[in-house]
């Protein structure tokens, strides 16, 4: 969760990385996806952190800003979620309880519900670091799933994962193989990490 400016400006810079932006003119005008995680990093910086009420008036600007884009995108992601490094490849919908917890290094599609356990309003997923989500997943109540984890094209997960670096699939999910999300996805906070220690 970001609580400070040095938190913003790395989560920031892990999902500028994780999403490829090169900085070009043509990504701060075309890359709506960009211009959306931006503004849900602005949105979670401002409601962390900026309490007084002098900040009001700016945050309700923010979270207008904010909401828009995501009708635009058919994004539903609540701020305070998504840990740094998130990568979003393309537009389609995408619907995540405010409850779930997701971890750094998040790759995830479109057509996936991260849903509550029924009944409840915020018992949700808890997800690890370094998670690949495929298209259509549907992720059910307040379930682990570890670090590393492959979850594959429209499994639906009702169950905890603990064994970190496999790779889950099919109606219920199971583990079908061990092969980990390693070269699937960005390792974004890894490359700001080392940045940083190199400027240390």
């Amino acid at each position: 969760m970001i609580s400070s400016k040095e938190d913003y400006r790395y989560y920031l810079e892990a999902d500028k990385i994780a999403l490829s932006v090169k900085g070009s003119w043509t990504d701060y005008v075309f890359n709506h996806v960009w211009k959306f995680e931006k503004y849900l990093r602005k949105v979670e910086y401002y409601q962390n952190c900026k309490k007084s009420f002098f900040w009001k008036p700016y945050i309700y600007f923010i979270k207008w800003r904010f909401d828009r884009l995501s009708f635009k995108m058919g994004f539903l992601i609540p701020p305070n979620v998504f840990g740094p490094g998130l990568s979003i490849p393309h537009y389609g919908t995408l619907l995540v309880n405010s409850g779930a917890q997701i971890g750094a290094n998040c790759r995830i599609h479109n057509l996936v519900g991260i849903a509550t356990k029924a009944g409840y309003t915020e018992k949700s997923a808890k997800i690890g670091n370094n998670v690949y989500i495929g298209v259509g997943v549907v992720i059910i109540g307040d379930v682990e799933i570890a670090d590393n984890i492959v979850i594959g094209a429209n499994a639906v997960v009702n169950k905890s994962f603990l064994e970190p670096g496999i790779t889950i699939a099919g109606v219920p999910a199971r583990k079908i193989s061990d092969k980990s999300s390693e070269g699937l996805l960005i390792r974004a906070t890894e490359i700001v990490d080392k940045t940083l220690a190199k400027q240390n």
